[in-house]
């Protein structure tokens, strides 16, 4: 057998090593979210529409990447099922300290973007039942709720009880579940996808090419329907019209979902099927973003740290954090950091943490 082959033959023996597209996949959500929190006005429509690009297909990136790391962690395409007590316990203890450090963020730092830290953690425990379940029961599952959930939070968002308990002392849970901008509600169906993308091995040529033709099928066909659709309707303005509303919400949904699983299979095809002189220059030249994935954690709450120093006093006097300047630094700081601690230390300082705590490193050590 060929070295490469027997590479990809052994990885695939070893289902939760990391791979190197789905770090890399993991990086371009991060960087994507940078673009969405920072990128100043513009007032070229072309540049506008570019950094838009950034507004929501990130984040769902990120929950597809989650998913996968999750379906890894598990066991990939070998579940781990004489373990699942310990990596439910493992994984609760770590949904729990993202909670606890995203509502710390909110509450002490108060930067001036959506923090998806809380959110991620109250995502890990709605998926704690749904980790073992067959790959084609969680694709299922995943890709029939994506269909409805993202109607549902739409016309949430405009039904005036739900606005009401949201505004209320429970509110920060209406968010969490259904009216946030990460709502748990898409963000589970998003994560069994990739959780089945795990258990049916991510990284092989007949997989990749599946969900590559799915995904590019999704964002082609969703997308451009989405956009024919009128957006920010009013429920009940037009009664003969309400269907639209949340019709275009899942539709867009879908399609920015489709768009996210095409950008992991061109990673993952870049750095483990392509050609050696490809996936030689794909994984050298992807370096820094895979380094900048292989740590979200340090590298998110790090920009929240940096964005919360940021703030400053715009126009009216509003507090603003947005300029090309800050954008280029978390950017360039973010993977320069990322590449240098991962060549030198290893594993992220929060990600180390957050091991130890969850008792991973003990485990493994056991083991």
């Amino acid at each position: 057998m060929p070295d490469d082959a027997a590479s990809r033959s052994a990885a695939r023996r070893s289902p939760a090593s990391r791979i190197t597209g789905v770090d890399a996949a993991r990086g371009i959500a991060l960087i994507g979210m940078f673009v969405a929190h920072v990128a100043p006005v513009v007032p070229s429509a072309e540049v506008g529409e570019l950094i838009a690009f950034a507004d929501e297909r990130p984040r769902l990136l990120f929950a597809l990447t989650a998913g996968v790391g999750l379906g890894l962690i598990t066991g990939g395409t070998r579940p781990r099922t004489g373990e699942r007590a310990e990596l439910r316990r493992q994984i609760a203890i770590r949904a729990v300290i993202l909670l606890a450090l995203g509502l710390f963020v909110i509450v002490f730092l108060q930067p001036l973007v959506i923090v998806i830290l809380d959110v991620y953690g109250i995502a890990f425990l709605a998926m704690l039942p749904l980790l073992f379940i067959p790959a084609r029961v969680a694709l299922v599952i995943g890709a029939a709720a994506l269909a409805i959930a993202p109607a549902l939070v739409a016309l949430a968002e405009r039904d005036q009880g739900i606005q009401v308990a949201a505004a209320g002392d429970l509110g920060i849970v209406v968010d969490w579940f259904l009216t946030g901008s990460y709502p748990v509600i898409i963000w589970v169906p998003v994560m069994l996808i990739g959780l089945a993308l795990a258990r049916a091995d991510v990284a092989s040529r007949p997989t990749v090419a599946r969900y590559a033709l799915g995904g590019t099928l999704a964002a082609v066909v969703c997308l451009p329907l989405a956009a024919a659709l009128p957006g920010n309707q009013v429920l009940g303005a037009d009664p003969s019209a309400d269907w639209m509303i949340p019709a275009r919400a899942s539709l867009e949904t879908v399609g920015n979902v489709g768009v996210g699983l095409a950008v992991l299979a061109l990673v993952i095809a870049l750095t483990a099927i392509a050609t050696s002189p490809v996936r030689r220059v794909s994984t050298t030249l992807l370096s820094p973003i895979t380094a900048t994935g292989t740590m979200p954690l340090t590298i998110y709450t790090g920009q929240l740290v940096v964005l919360s120093l940021s703030k400053r006093e715009g126009a009216g006097g509003v507090p603003v954090d947005d300029s090309w300047e800050l954008l280029i630094g978390l950017i360039a700081g973010s993977m320069l950091f990322a590449w240098l601690w991962r060549r030198y230390v290893g594993r992220g300082p929060l990600e180390m943490l957050l091991r130890a705590a969850s008792g991973r490193d003990r485990a493994e050590a056991s083991g």
